[in-house]
């Protein structure tokens, strides 16, 4: 396809040369990655790993008060070092960079677990992380310049976004609140589209099949790729059933956590080029293959900020070799299920739907509230359960519900509740939606 070609061999080389990013560079290297064997995989990664600790050990305070006592086998050197969790990442944010901060690009997780994050990348890293998305999206079918739908929770594009969409041909649909009017926009455009894309959260995606479904709205997608939230087995079915196309689910992090997406089978490669993964139980021990455990990944790729046996607060299990397929068209390790990231959607008396990063895309920008959750129990309204941060004051509770009435723009009770505590899922995670409507 020659727009495709465009993109890839001018445009797109083009602007990493003016921007000083590697975009496209690491695009290519990825698919190269691709064509490598089990062994020349696993040598790669033990590599990665080891010049990764050596990194951390000598350049990154945190780590180097510590003076972990270097193995010649990286995976025993790695066991040596401490769990970092959210709230460690928060306290020591300084302390866990070998560039300063002024030198890097900040990026927030988008706080779906109720807990948000931040970390710091450097432009190399953001190349990567941007190529490896699309890298998955191609798993799934897309090539640049296809036409896609694609939701997202940032509604003021700007000029570069507003470029961008402009020439990978992209519809734009903000996720803060899906009207129908909105949804029914975004479906006529596609139905004028040649071979459309659909990708987006899956909450999201799911209530764009549900509108579909119910206005009779013909649509047929080349592929759909979901990333963001859990993707229930019913929104599965509902988004192949209604667009008569295959979803290919993504496992990944706002923090530069690539982690595993669907290719051809039912299961999801880990991308152990960018991640070493371990799954442990409650004591921190390793747990066989096909055993739920708790998820600690390392960033092979991240050295700005390297995040090294980071609980990012997933329970899931790896595939025993036993059970693999006999032909799988790469070579990489498969996870077997990934559980944790539970929401659920919000409802308003006019029908329109509210996804977990309706929520998240406000209390991002509050820091005075620590944590929330939203619980819904009837269609009037709903009660959202915070704890404070520094700072705080009830002016901050007038903002956080101007800004969501902002989206929703119809009369809707929200009460704020104050606790002392949110109780966790078996993951360890925090549901951040809890819907107690009758489905």
């Amino acid at each position: 396809m020659l727009k495709n070609f465009i993109l890839e061999y001018i445009m797109l080389p083009l602007g990493d040369k003016m921007t000083k990013s590697s975009f496209i560079k690491n695009l290519f290297l990825l698919r190269k990655m691709d064509r490598l064997s089990k062994n020349e995989l696993e040598i790669n990664q033990q590599q990665k790993l080891k010049n990764l600790l050596i990194h951390a050990s000598q350049h990154v305070p945190y780590y180097k008060r510590l003076n972990i006592a270097k193995e010649d086998d990286p995976v025993s050197w790695l066991k040596k070092f401490p769990i970092l969790d959210k709230a460690l990442l928060s306290q020591n944010q300084e302390q866990l960079l070998s560039t300063p901060k002024e030198q890097l690009i900040r990026q927030a997780s988008s706080g779906s677990s109720g807990i948000q994050s931040i970390v710091f990348w450097n432009k190399a890293e953001q190349s990567l992380y941007r190529a490896t998305q699309i890298r998955w999206w191609e798993w799934a079918g897309y090539k640049m310049g296809t036409p896609i739908l694609q939701t997202g929770i940032t509604p003021q594009r700007g000029i570069l976004k507003s470029i961008k969409d402009f020439i990978f041909n992209t519809y734009y649909l903000q996720a803060f609140a899906h009207s129908k009017e909105d949804v029914l926009k975004a479906l006529r455009w596609a139905q004028r589209q040649k071979e459309p894309v659909l990708a987006g959260y899956a909450s999201s995606l799911f209530v764009i099949a549900t509108i579909a479904d119910e206005e009779n709205i013909n649509v047929k997608f080349k592929t759909a790729v979901v990333w963001g939230d859990k993707l229930f087995n019913h929104y599965r079915e509902k988004i192949e059933h209604v667009f008569q196309t295959k979803v290919h689910e993504t496992y990944g992090s706002a923090e530069g956590l690539m982690m595993g997406a669907q290719y051809d089978l039912d299961y999801m490669y880990m991308m152990n080029q960018h991640v070493y993964i371990e799954i442990v139980d409650d004591q921190m021990q390793a747990v066989k293959e096909g055993t739920w455990g708790h998820v600690l990944v390392t960033n092979l790729d991240a050295f700005a900020m390297p995040l090294i046996r980071y609980k990012i607060g997933d329970l899931a299990s790896m595939l025993p070799k036993e059970e693999y397929p006999s032909n799988p068209y790469l070579a990489y390790p498969i996870w077997k299920k990934i559980i944790g990231r539970d929401t659920d959607l919000v409802q308003t008396p006019s029908g329109k739907y509210l996804v977990v990063h309706s929520f998240t895309g406000v209390f991002e920008h509050i820091p005075e509230i620590k944590q929330f959750c939203v619980i819904q129990e009837h269609i009037q309204g709903i009660r959202i359960q915070y704890i404070r941060g520094d700072q705080f004051s009830e002016a901050i509770l007038v903002k956080a519900k101007n800004n969501l009435m902002s989206y929703i723009q119809e009369p809707f009770d929200i009460i704020f509740e104050e606790v002392t505590s949110i109780a966790p899922t078996p993951s360890g995670k925090p549901q951040l939606i809890i819907s107690k409507l009758k489905k």
